[in-house]
């Protein structure tokens, strides 16, 4: 399945999943604007892309949680490109914390970044893409979109919504040719996933080997992390997808640790 000259937005893309999965995009053929809260950042990535595959990469400023930025980012890349053909909204943090010592505020944050920022750059590409009567809309939620861990109510809660925001999409992109599924991974071995070991350790009093082995690896059936890849290949099987018989959907990449 290809992606030839399809137009897609990654957000989060300058580094991690994001960039992963928009070197997957290039790779398949699409136009892939690199959307990051870090534009220097995500113009190296752009830019790292271009090299292999010139003119396919652009670097997009986007703060997710902020409306006049998603709007304002999309725009750029419909000037540049004509239309979004395919959105990854993947751009997340982790604060980790018991209920009763979580911040208001961190609450507020997380659920602004990850619900909020999928409700505004959805909405955003919508008319682009019912206006041509086809579009892909790929959500980044997580095992915890389907399970729960301690220390992570606010990441479970937004992650849980995220299926019902793809499935809501779904109901009613489906008459204007547009697909909306969830990605739900496992834990992937990035900077944000690192973050959390020592914090983990910390919170539960164990050593950070066994936060690793058995805390986000005991329930996988081979002691394995997901990888980067292992990501953007779902990703990119969503995004090619050619019909609606693909739509409402989450697919778990986790090595076996959630099942259903």
């Amino acid at each position: 399945m290809t992606l030839t000259d399809k137009v897609c937005i990654v957000t989060g893309a300058a580094s991690g999943i994001g960039s992963g999965i928009a070197r997957r995009f290039a790779r398949a053929g699409g136009k892939v604007a690199v959307a990051d809260l870090n534009l220097d950042a995500a113009q190296a990535a752009a830019s790292a892309i271009n090299a292999e595959h010139p003119g396919k990469a652009m670097a997009v400023a986007m703060d997710v949680s902020s409306e006049e930025q998603v709007d304002a980012g999309v725009a750029q890349v419909v000037a540049a490109w004509g239309t979004v053909d395919v959105l990854v909204s993947n751009a997340g943090i982790q604060i980790v914390n018991p209920v009763q010592d979580f911040a208001f505020a961190d609450w507020k944050k997380m659920l602004a970044i990850h619900l909020d920022g999928a409700f505004l750059t959805t909405k955003a590409v919508l008319p682009h893409m019912y206006a041509q009567g086809s579009g892909t809309v790929l959500l980044m939620g997580s095992v915890h979109s389907k399970t729960a861990s301690p220390l992570k109510s606010a990441y479970v809660t937004a992650k849980h919504g995220l299926l019902g925001l793809a499935r809501t999409l779904a109901r009613e992109g489906g008459p204007h040719g547009v697909r909306a599924n969830v990605i739900c991974p496992g834990f992937v071995r990035t900077a944000l996933v690192d973050k959390q070991i020592p914090e983990q350790a910390k919170e539960l009093g164990i050593s950070e080997e066994e936060v690793v082995k058995k805390v986000m690896l005991g329930q996988t059936v081979d002691g394995e992390f997901t990888s980067i890849e292992d990501v953007a290949e779902v990703a990119h099987f969503f995004a090619a997808f050619p019909t609606n018989a693909l739509t409402g959907q989450s697919l778990i990449a986790s090595h076996g640790w959630f099942m259903e």
